[in-house]
C-alpha cells in the first residue's frame, strides 16, 4: 500500500509561481510513474505533469512551458514547479503514483489533493 502526502498548495497571484510536493510512503517497491493531475469544478481531470522512473517527463498541453516536474529521494518524492500562473490554473491538484506489481499488474494511488487558487 502506498500513501501519498501532498503539500504546497495555496493562493498565488496571476503570473506568480508555486511549488508542490508529493511524498510516497508505505512501500518498498519502486514507483514507476509519479506526478500530478488537476481538476477544477465543471472540468475534466487533466494531466499536469508526470515523470517515470527513468526521468522521462510528460506534460499536459495546458501547462507546457510553464511547469517542471522532478523526482528525488529514490524517486519516491515528486515536485511540481509552476510559473506564470493563470486564473485557469485554479484547481485541486492531485498527486498520482503508479506502482508496478508485476509485468501484468500495477496499482494506482492518489493523494488527497491540494488546492491551488490563482487570484488577484
Amino acid at each position: 500500500q502506498v500513501h501519498l502526502v501532498e503539500s504546497g498548495g495555496g493562493l498565488v497571484q496571476p503570473g506568480g509561481s508555486l511549488r508542490l510536493s508529493c511524498v510516497a510512503f508505505g512501500t518498498s517497491l519502486s514507483i514507476k510513474n509519479m506526478g500530478w493531475y488537476r481538476q477544477a469544478p465543471g472540468k475534466q481531470r487533466e494531466l499536469v505533469a508526470i515523470m517515470d522512473s527513468g526521468g522521462i517527463t510528460h506534460y499536459g498541453d495546458s501547462v507546457k512551458g510553464r511547469c517542471t516536474v522532478s523526482r528525488h529521494n529514490a524517486m519516491n518524492t515528486a515536485y511540481l514547479e509552476m510559473n506564470s500562473l493563470k486564473l485557469e490554473d485554479t484547481a485541486g491538484y492531485y498527486c498520482n503514483a503508479e506502482q508496478r506489481i508485476s509485468s501484468y499488474s500495477s496499482r494506482n494511488y492518489w493523494g488527497q489533493g491540494t488546492q491551488v487558487t490563482v487570484s488577484s
